[in-house]
């Protein structure tokens, strides 16, 4: 069948009052940038549903595949529509949407009509009624099932007659950009990719810090965040990645700092280096994908030793999850073959034998008196020579 408009579904949308059409128009501006590559598409609003129409030829699956990454959208359906608002017209293209649609014609069916148009001179079960009758004439296999059927043909009568039966999961949440900005860490790793999109489904907008060590990591592991954050933008959006030269700052610490604690004073000027770079983008919290008790510097208490270093809020929404559920998720958005590419980050390179599990906040901080010569300049040095990389999927 060759479909040349979709019926696009929200949820959560729906529930925002007088200020759904703001969230509406943020859907849209996704649903442009997740489809002008697939082919020449219009998007219009109408009365609580929004359609996207081909313009041209363009190619179905990845369509699909487009589609299905845009936060908001509760599912689609694709439909076929009926210039002429009469009856005979409808039936025929109803008939020719099953015959093409359905290879098997055994199965049950119930015709849902909404008369969205109230001039049309039918009523909806009138329609509903002859439109069977159509079908059961036409097709052998099918039987009408009205309280269980195997098929929902649905007939919406507006400007247009539109057609449709199938319908499709979206990923459901909220339009990026409608809830504020966030400042993801993002490593190589498996847990902030998810964590990145699991904030970004509920309408936060990302950029995104790396911390860097060359030589210690290599090009591989600095393009493999690249590709995260790329998969990542697919439904995201686009995102600004600051990759920070952290070599400096890491020697320093391993240097003069006790190894124990290594982990644990490294992730807190990280805090402190992503929130610089939050502030110059407007971000209201950090982001990271860190699990209570995954490792030694995701106890509670070391997790209160980072939070220390910065003053916005930090969000941490694998916190409840375990190993395998946050690999379910990265398998689901297609995170999980990049994260595991066996190119080391920097957190990984200089952990500790022995890392201290239970951190005393005043401990590492006099900890931290021992860089107080040299740490300040280290650190607006790494800051002057960030590059930031605009990242498209």
């Amino acid at each position: 069948m060759d479909y040349r408009a979709f019926l696009i579904k929200y949820a959560e949308i729906g529930l925002k009052g007088k200020n759904r059409g703001r969230f509406e128009d943020a859907l849209v501006t996704q649903m442009h940038f997740a489809i002008d590559p697939v082919g020449d598409f219009s998007i219009r609003k109408e009365s609580g549903r929004i359609f996207a129409e081909a313009h041209g030829d363009y190619d179905y699956d990845d369509l699909v595949t487009a589609l299905s990454g845009v936060f908001g959208i509760s599912s689609f359906c694709p439909i076929v529509t009926v210039e002429d608002k009469s009856f005979e017209p409808i039936a025929r293209m109803a008939c020719e949407y099953v015959e093409n649609s359905y290879e098997d014609k055994n199965f049950s069916f119930k015709v849902m009509v909404r008369r969205g148009d109230k001039s049309f001179p039918m009523q909806s079960m009138e329609v509903a009624a002859a439109v069977g009758e159509r079908l059961l004439e036409r097709f052998e296999g099918l039987r009408v099932d009205v309280h269980d059927p195997e098929v929902y043909l649905t007939i919406e009568i507006r400007d247009k007659v539109y057609i449709y039966s199938r319908e499709l999961p979206g990923p459901g949440g909220m339009p990026v950009g409608t809830n504020g900005r966030g400042m993801l860490l993002l490593s190589g790793g498996i847990d902030s990719p998810v964590a990145g999109y699991m904030i970004a489904k509920r309408g936060v907008r990302l950029c995104a810090v790396y911390f860097h060590a060359p030589p210690y990591t290599s090009e591989r592991a600095r393009q493999k965040v690249i590709d995260l954050a790329r998969i990542v933008s697919r439904s995201a959006g686009p995102i600004h990645l600051y990759i920070v030269n952290f070599t400096d700052i890491q020697m320093e610490i391993y240097q003069k700092c006790p190894h124990d604690e290594l982990t644990i004073i490294m992730r807190r000027y990280m805090m402190k280096i992503a929130e610089h770079f939050a502030g110059l983008e407007g971000c209201q919290a950090l982001i990271t994908g860190e699990s209570i008790g995954q490792v030694a510097s995701q106890t509670m208490q070391s997790l209160f030793c980072t939070d220390d270093a910065c003053n916005l809020p930090v969000f941490r929404p694998c916190i409840g999850l375990d190993k395998n559920e946050i690999i379910a998720v990265s398998e689901k958005i297609g995170t999980y073959e990049t994260s595991i590419l066996p190119y080391e980050d920097c957190c990984t390179i200089f952990v500790a034998k022995h890392p201290v599990t239970k951190p005393r906040l005043d401990v590492i901080k006099k900890s931290e008196r021992k860089l107080a010569d040299t740490i300040d300049g280290l650190m607006e040095k790494a800051l002057a020579e960030t590059e930031m990389i605009k990242i498209h999927s």
